[in-house]
């Protein structure tokens, strides 16, 4: 699969409206065929920050950054980020999460 996270800095007064302007993206994301997930949080230490964790069938990724819907995110999103997202994509082996080893819950 292709793993990917993605690290945004929005500009503080987008903050709160980062999920209704992702919203959209997301749930089209989220019905596209390979995708595995796509799932968003919030940083604990800067209100300011969203982490994107997303994951595709390895021959997906690349129907994604070629559809609609991520090529008019790409137009929206700049205007609430306050610098260009970092990100880390991996090809890895697997189809999904693995269960902790070190933490075990019964």
């Amino acid at each position: 699969m292709i793993f990917i996270v993605v690290k945004f800095n929005v500009k503080p007064d987008w903050s709160d409206r980062w999920l209704d302007l992702t919203r959209e993206f997301t749930e089209a994301t989220r019905r596209e065929p390979g995708n595995l997930w796509f799932d968003w949080s919030r940083s604990v230490d800067n209100p300011n920050e969203f982490v994107l964790v997303e994951a595709f069938q390895d021959d997906a990724a690349s129907a994604h950054v070629n559809s609609e819907h991520f090529k008019q995110a790409m137009k929206e999103m700049p205007e609430a980020l306050a610098e260009t997202p970092k990100i880390i994509s991996r090809q890895i082996e697997g189809s999904d999460w693995d269960r902790m080893g070190e933490l075990t819950v019964a």
